[in-house]
């Protein structure tokens, strides 16, 4: 058993390494594919980096203000000073109340919202400030756009809460109370976007591209008929996608070593706690990354299909799905039951985890279990595939 087990071992390891280093030296004389295993995670990283805020900034507000007082004006401050409102006003066609055809102009200030001149309306009434010192109510109109509710939400909170601190501040609201509120950020103290999305992006870049390449390179050999040498040659169907496996597993580790060098040197994004569950975590992804894409190219009969393939079910689900933009739990049923099956949303938890809490094996085992199970399952599904097209019914 033991002389079976020697003679065997050292021969299977040599017909994966002969494919795996095939697939590396295709790859090596295609300068190409090689100038976009970087630029592709390159430009991700600074897209999503750079150009995704979910905090809101700059929003334009347009204020018509019939009190002209010092408290109205004051008020009006509050929101420039926040930083989250830019004050605009009326362009000077507004002015007149007739188009050049002669027909009345409509409300201006819904025109304004109509035509995303501005995203937040404020009117503050005449006698404003006389009715605040006189203690009685006094209502302000607010206009939102509410084309973006999510967003018109938020703005909606924000101006409650300048409205509140306003208020205090010119002493017609009491500061003290029965409960004073202390609160801090935990684990990302500065608040900084890029340390939330970042992290999740590392998963998106390493399912994605790891699995477009090895989808490509199966589709590739289906295509030119390639494919048939492997079949006819002493090699199983698990030998053979073992070794494209490996490879596009090898490429995916310099593709790792890549996109969180650049978060350290560019965004400032560090390990916060043990690296082994991320270390473990990132090569059981990889392998079931790679894996997915072998098995998106066996079903795709050209390299087009194959990166459609890849687009669909690997980025569309694991940009909406993951919980990578928002919380799991506002993904609606039954869309909520596919992100289960999806190693992205496990391998996100345990890059947040290890780059923002630092709970460690406690905090992420589960995650790097699922993640391990889901990619037997791509394991078992592959082998089948290429088993029935090695020897077909």
């Amino acid at each position: 058993m033991r002389k079976l087990i020697f003679y065997v071992l050292p021969s299977l390891w040599k017909r994966i390494w002969s494919q795996c280093a095939k697939e590396l030296a295709q790859l090596r004389r295609d300068v190409f594919s090689l100038l976009l295993l970087f630029i592709m995670p390159l430009v991700t990283m600074l897209i999503y980096g750079y150009a995704i805020k979910l905090l809101i900034t700059e929003v334009p507000l347009l204020v018509q203000d019939f009190d002209q007082s010092f408290l109205s004006r004051n008020y009006i401050e509050r929101f420039e000073a926040s930083r989250r409102f830019k004050i605009i006003s009326l362009p000077l066609y507004y002015s007149q109340t007739k188009d050049i055809l002669g027909n009345t102009k409509k409300d201006p200030l819904l025109d304004s919202l109509d035509r995303n001149i501005a995203k937040a309306i404020l009117v503050i009434p005449p006698n404003f400030s006389r009715h605040l010192k006189d203690a009685q109510t006094t209502k302000v109109q607010i206009l939102l756009d509410g084309t973006d509710v999510n967003n018109a939400r938020a703005i909606r909170s924000t101006i409650r809460t300048i409205t509140e601190f306003f208020l205090i501040n010119v002493g017609l609201q009491p500061s003290s109370s029965s409960i004073t509120l202390q609160s801090r950020l935990w684990s990302n103290m500065g608040g900084k976007e890029s340390h939330f999305i970042l992290p999740g992006v590392y998963g998106l870049i390493l399912w994605v591209y790891p699995a477009l390449f090895s989808a490509l390179s199966m589709a590739r050999e289906k295509e030119q008929g390639t494919i048939i040498q492997a079949y006819s040659a002493d090699m199983s169907a698990v030998e053979f996608f073992l070794g494209k496996g490996l490879a596009y597993f090898m490429v995916g580790v310099v593709q790792t070593i890549f996109v969180m060098s650049l978060g350290f040197f560019v965004f400032g994004i560090k390990l916060v706690g043990d690296p082994i569950p991320l270390l473990i975590g990132t090569l059981i992804f990889l392998m079931s990354a790679s894996l997915f894409g072998l098995m998106l190219g066996t079903r795709a009969n050209t390299r087009i299909v194959a990166v459609q393939s890849v687009t669909l079910l690997g980025y569309l689900t694991s940009s909406f799905l993951t919980g990578l933009y928002h919380p799991l739990r506002n993904v609606p049923f039954p869309l909520s039951l596919i992100s289960n099956i999806l190693p992205v949303r496990y391998y996100i938890d345990v890059s947040r985890d290890a780059f923002l809490r630092g709970a460690g094996w406690s905090g992420v085992w589960f995650a790097n279990l699922a993640m391990f199970m889901l990619g037997i399952l791509i394991f078992k599904r592959l082998h089948k595939t290429l088993h029935k097209m090695q020897f077909p019914d």
